[in-house]
């Protein structure tokens, strides 16, 4: 075969195994075996072998292949990639209706919703497909919206996504005969072909294939994963390609963005998503009103547990793309689509064991371990107890059969002991008198029990922890620090500050760039507002409220604070009696500062953390001649202008203060998008609500 035959035969092997391809990911068909269609694609590597300048990247042969990356580059979606509010009941789907036509009315009056678009919420990893001249050129994962990372190699792996934008010559495909031989997939001619196409969808695990690799984990005695989802993101996030290969990955696209089309309905994208050589979800619907939307969120459900895959609800969206268009982003979700979640899902189990964990303020929190059991698509072996007072309710003892509840990612929860199937062999928890770590007295305080030592080490990882998240340190989270802990490169935060890339990148699974780039990131956050490092330090009972006023207290007695010495030396100069006369701060909270600053271990931390270089922010008094001085602020919901701690900033700075909850003495409760029962109890006792709107005006 000379190379102009072995084009000819090439181009058609693929056209064939892509029409077959089609034919079973995206109609449910299949006309010839696995073993048939296996054998054409033995022929077709094994020509592309043989004349491997006529290898292209949308080959079925360029799935797999190439060496394992080193790392995942970064990727910045040229659209933001949003995630979606949450509704749990019908009550939350009418409220989110309201809000939206209320939005939308007041960009034009005359707008009206006429149609939903109903998919179903596929509990995988959602990704972004680009295509070029109608060949995939990058895939990549949503990350924090704005940037991803690219995993192209993995996502070829999937034969549900085609290297290759195609479309059928018919709708569907004849049923036998002479016709079905002249029907096929054909690349699209370069007319046809979008310049450029941005797709979205969800990276998914079957529910068989899911147990098979379960088994075979099992098999080999390493880790069974938890549910599909964390085997599916587990494999896209591998930097070898064989390993997300060998999981059998499946996709559904939901999304498309054509910079040269104009669409109507969402519904209208689907049908070309389909026509593209995407599989979309045959669940999906248009519906009329938002009684159908029940009906259709009801009919899903009955179905659940039958469906192929793990689903945790279902997405409605307003299927007129003009209209979503119109209502806009808030936060980082449309306003024109919601995640209409299933209600808790529960199971029933046995408590095999009661442990207690030390938290950072040394309350040690019992959590029960359980006999693996399902839930909501997810493997729960623990559950927490939460207290003494709760165990004690509940009535659990070491052997129960409990009811467990599982909401979305809320930690699962022990709601029910059943009584009726204790079999007279179960054990009574008693609260340790001693801690498990370090063997402390513990002390009983109020519901909880503490151990008191400052130095337990689970407490000074909790602490560390807690340090590192008020300073907002990005990339160095719990795992990281506790490696760093057992390498030995820190002792406390101060060493946070000391780190050096050399020694980080002489770490396991550790490079230069990441070394470089976490030291660099903690060189950047050396300054902090006065309230934050105060909060940082996870005194007991001092929160960012309690800091706040504390940081009141030093301006008011006229201690200058730049310096982690500085707020050393203004502590030592309050009295016990001086920190009771703080507005808000009693006895508890005034003893547990006083002695925190009196313990020679907290003097050198502050000394260390002075010596790296941490420096404070200058405090801005309050403007106490405004309009906020003396007025109490509630917010709710998400604000689109600013973060809520930035509105909270503005409205102290104006001499406002901040308030958790609603009351009668409540001045102002700010509502944003998608407000909670503070708004509620808001409108109950006659509290003035203000929008973003009127708070912005009030903050000019």
């Amino acid at each position: 075969m000379n190379k102009q035959e072995a084009k000819q035969r090439i181009e058609k092997l693929k056209e064939t195994i892509n029409r077959h391809r089609y034919l079973y990911h995206v109609l449910d068909k299949q006309e010839i075996s696995e073993a048939a269609l296996d054998s054409l694609k033995k022929e077709l590597f094994y020509l592309e072998q043989e004349f491997p300048d006529l290898v292209t990247p949308d080959s079925p042969t360029q799935r797999v292949g190439g060496k394992p990356l080193d790392k995942f580059k970064k990727v910045k979606h040229e659209i933001r990639m949003l995630s979606l509010n949450d509704a749990f009941s019908e009550e939350d789907i009418h409220d989110w209706y309201d809000r939206l036509i209320s939005y939308l009315t007041k960009q034009a009056p005359d707008q009206r919703i006429s149609a939903f678009w109903c998919d179903l919420k596929m509990d995988g990893l959602a990704v972004e497909l680009k295509y070029e001249d109608g060949v995939l050129v990058e895939g990549s994962t949503r990350g924090d919206g704005e940037i991803g990372e690219d995993v192209t190699q993995n996502l070829k792996t999937i034969e549900a996504i085609p290297l290759r934008l195609t479309s059928p010559r018919h709708s569907d495909p004849p049923s036998g005969g002479e016709e079905s031989r002249s029907f096929g997939l054909r690349s699209q001619d370069d007319k046809e072909k979008p310049t450029k196409l941005i797709v979205r969808g969800e990276v998914f695990l079957g529910k068989k294939e899911f147990e098979r690799i379960n088994k075979e984990q099992e098999k080999k005695g390493a880790k069974v994963f938890a549910n599909p989802r964390n085997a599916a993101a587990g494999a896209i996030r591998q930097l070898d390609p064989n390993i997300a290969a060998s999981r059998r990955l499946n996709f559904y696209a939901y999304a498309l963005h054509d910079p040269n089309t104009e669409y109507k309905t969402l519904s209208e994208k689907y049908k070309q998503l389909h026509k593209y050589g995407f599989r979309t979800n045959p669940e999906a619907e248009v519906v009329q009103s938002l009684e159908e939307v029940f009906v259709f969120h009801k009919k899903v459900l009955a179905k659940r547990d039958k469906l192929s895959f793990e689903i945790d609800g279902i997405v409605v969206t307003v299927n007129d793309v003009r209209l979503f268009s119109s209502a806009g982003v808030i936060g980082k979700a449309p306003r024109a689509a919601v995640a209409f979640k299933f209600a808790a899902r529960e199971g029933t189990t046995v408590v095999e064991d009661i442990i207690v964990q030390v938290g950072r303020t040394g309350a040690l929190t019992p959590v029960a371990v359980l006999k693996p059991v399902r839930i909501g698509g997810v493997t729960v072996k623990h559950a927490t107890l939460h207290n003494a007072d709760e165990i004690e309710r509940l009535g659990v003892k070491i052997g129960d059969t409990v009811i467990i509840q599982r909401a979305g990612d809320v930690i699962p929860k022990v709601i029910k002991m059943m009584a009726e199937m204790r079999m007279g062999k179960e054990k009574a928890f008693h609260m340790p008198t001693k801690c498990p770590i370090d063997g402390s007295e513990i002390v009983r305080d109020g519901v909880a029990y503490r151990c008191p030592n400052p130095r337990c080490g689970a407490r000074h990882r909790e602490n560390l922890y807690h340090f590192v998240e008020v300073f907002g340190i990005d990339g160095l989270g719990p795992k990281i620090i506790d490696r760093f802990l057992d390498e030995r490169l820190i002792a406390d935060a101060a060493d946070i500050f000391m780190l050096d890339p050399n020694e980080i990148k002489a770490l396991e699974r550790f490079g230069e760039k990441s070394a470089h780039n976490l030291t660099e990131e903690i060189a950047r956050k050396k300054t902090i507002t006065l309230p934050r490092f105060i909060s940082s330090l996870g005194i007991l009972h001092v929160g960012e409220e309690t800091a706040l006023a504390l940081t009141k207290a030093i301006f008011n007695f006229q201690f200058s604070a730049s310096r982690p010495k500085d707020v050393l030396r203004a502590f030592k100069k309050m009295s016990f009696e001086d920190l009771q006369k703080i507005p808000d701060i009693g006895p508890v909270v005034a003893k547990s500062i006083y002695e925190w600053f009196k313990e020679k271990p907290h003097q050198k931390l502050l000394g260390r953390l002075d010596e790296v270089e941490v420096r404070i922010e200058p405090y801005k008094a309050a403007t106490t001649s405004s309009a906020f001085a003396g007025q109490s602020f509630v917010l709710t919901g998400t604000l689109e202008s600013m973060t809520r701690d930035e509105a909270k900033a503005k409205i102290r700075a104006l001499g406002g203060d901040i308030s958790e909850s609603v009351s009668k003495k409540t001045s102002y409760v700010v509502a944003g998008s998608e407000p909670g029962s503070k708004h509620e109890k808001a409108k109950r006792l006659g509290v003035r609500i203000l929008d973003e709107t009127e708070f912005l005006k009030l903050l000019k």
